[in-house]
């Protein structure tokens, strides 16, 4: 065929028509099944030569086929040739078998449709995948749960407790019987509420309507049974021993139904928020879902995994009380909490106050509730803590500020109350809101100012996090830095800086060589005075001034405790 030879010419169009005849003879020699093969490709060289006078197609390029290589692979490929789209034909009558004497203004004009049918399919809207919502690798964590269904009747899966049929002791069709009756009666709601005004009924007497429903409400409430019969307790202990937690009670029996039915609504719509707000990304799966809490008058978002119950670890949001920390799922019962809860500061003896600034002293041992929730809000802010439940060995140093509704909690340390390394800090917390404001050099001074008072030398619990590092250092640094400053002698010794400043060796040592203070000279370990840093510091205190950031010594009330 000349159109075949045609479209695989030289960049000049032509070829020499003795090897085309030479061809040609060759090809008369080959097999019927050769033939048929080299009918197909001649046909698809066809609809490239065309395609190449008319456009070029991003899937498909036209390609000279008389090179030996490229020829011979085309003899051997049993793939059917491929359309404009790029996918292979259903029949024959895909493929463009037009004549050759056909006009170019014919082959233009559907090239043009096929074009213009490419940009309809390039701009259809693209179907939405199920894994861009759920991630089908996770699984519900009620045994014996194949994360089918969902409480609210619609979705097809779960993979979190709020929405598990089977822990509500539901099957996926009765969530979805249920969510249908929701919706009529909503829509139901709906159409009376269009009809009657809201305005026009504000200050009037109830409707005929409103009241034959609360008629029936109180009529469906009196069903309601005072106590569950011997039959239906041992249904229900048999439930609870059977399943244990991983179930929710039996609640059959225990009320009305009218008001079991208002409790099952009230779960399926907290179940629907929950899984909008997995959805868009705000909350995630797994054993730690708490990305904000509410403390006070501040909503903080958290920074690491706590290990808080698993009913409020798969929360959104958790509620705490900033004075007695006692941790709640809903806004209403924090304030509800709030309004009985005669707490405005920490329990314990109050060992320090200047101005605002108090600290308080609370025993583990007495008073473990406090310390437990305090640890578990600390480890929402540290990556390190390890300390959660065993408070008893240890004492916890509270700092708050305080104004006319109470102390308010800035941060805290914890100390063994016999450390065999002499660590006078376990843990330390400046809470989110206070921080970059000075607190916590405060609360570094303080603990060493209790070794001070000790006649110890004390150093912080390693290993140090990366934010604790930063502060200890900075700490370090304007100690020594205030003791070079006021030193007025020729020979001065590290034991010495360490007794009167409480801080260990090894911590001097290693602030002395971050400050390139220390060298080596003849055998001898020289401390250099260098007093660009030690005027750079005192222009530092000069300009801050007299702020009430720093401790005071003598506003410590304070005996060390016996057996320490």
């Amino acid at each position: 065929c000349p159109r075949f030879w045609h479209a695989g010419s030289g960049s000049d169009g032509t070829e020499d028509s003795d090897s085309s005849a030479e061809r040609e003879q060759t090809n008369s020699s080959e097999s019927d099944g050769n033939m048929h093969k080299r009918q197909r490709l001649t046909r698809a060289s066809t609809r490239l030569s065309q395609s190449s006078q008319g456009y070029q197609h991003d899937a498909l390029t036209p390609v000279a086929l008389d090179t030996p290589d490229l020829k011979r692979a085309a003899d051997h490929d049993e793939s059917p040739p491929l359309t404009p789209t790029g996918n292979a034909p259903s029949s024959e009558s895909e493929l463009d078998i037009s004549s050759p004497n056909a006009s170019h203004d014919e082959s233009h004009s559907k090239d043009q449709a096929n074009r213009d049918s490419d940009k309809d399919l390039s701009h259809r809207p693209k179907r939405r995948r199920c894994h861009e919502t759920y991630n089908f690798n996770m699984k519900c964590p009620t045994p014996g749960c194949n994360s089918l269904g969902h409480l609210t009747g619609k979705h097809e899966r779960h993979f979190a407790v709020s929405g598990c049929p089977l822990y509500h002791n539901l099957s996926a069709d009765e969530c979805k019987v249920k969510a249908v009756s929701r919706e009529k009666q909503e829509e139901e709601v709906k159409v009376q509420e269009e009809s009657n005004s809201r305005h026009a009924t504000r200050h009037q007497t109830p409707t005929s309507k409103q009241s034959k429903y609360k008629e029936q409400v109180a009529e469906m409430r009196k069903g309601r049974n005072s106590g569950l019969q011997k039959e239906q307790k041992e249904k229900h202990m048999e439930h609870r021993q059977t399943h244990g937690n991983t179930r929710e009670p039996l609640l059959e029996n225990i009320t009305s139904d009218y008001d079991l039915e208002l409790f099952r609504k009230a779960q399926a719509r907290a179940s629907e928020d929950l899984e909008k707000l997995r959805i868009q990304g705000q909350i995630t799966e797994g054993s730690n879902m708490i990305k904000t809490i509410l403390f006070g008058r501040y909503e903080l978002d958290t920074w690491y995994h706590s290990p808080y119950p698993e009913e409020y670890a798969r929360l959104g949001r958790l509620y705490v009380c900033e004075f007695c920390l006692k941790y709640m799922k809903s806004q209403t019962i924090l304030r509800r909490h709030m309004a009985k809860c005669v707490w405005k500061h920490p329990p314990g003896d109050e060992v320090y106050r200047k101005g605002s600034i108090s600290v308080f002293e609370v025993d583990g041992k007495k008073n473990k509730i406090y310390c437990q929730n305090l640890c578990l809000l600390a480890k929402l802010f540290l990556d390190h803590k390890t300390l959660y439940y065993d408070v008893e060995p240890f004492l916890f140093y509270v700092m708050t500020e305080a104004d006319n509704t109470g102390c308010h909690l800035v941060g805290y340390f914890s100390k063994e109350k016999n450390s065999f390394l002499n660590y006078n800090v376990s843990c330390i917390l400046t809470m989110p809101q206070y921080m970059r404001q000075g607190f916590g050099k405060m609360l570094i001074d303080f603990s060493y100012l209790l070794s001070k008072v000790e006649e110890k030398v004390g150093s912080p619990e390693r290993p140090l996090s990366d934010l604790g590092l930063i502060s200890y250092r900075s700490y370090w640094k304007e100690v020594l830095l205030r003791y070079m400053y006021n030193f007025q002698g020729k020979e001065i010794s590290i034991k010495e800086i360490s007794q009167e400043t409480a801080v260990n060796p090894v911590d001097i040592v290693s602030t002395l060589q971050s400050l390139q203070m220390l060298k080596y000279w003849k055998g001898k370990h020289l401390v250099l005075k260098r007093q660009d840093l030690i005027d750079e510091w005192r222009a530092k205190e000069i300009k801050r001034g007299n702020s009430n950031k720093t401790i005071d010594p003598s506003s410590l009330k304070w005996t060390p405790p016996k057996g320490t």
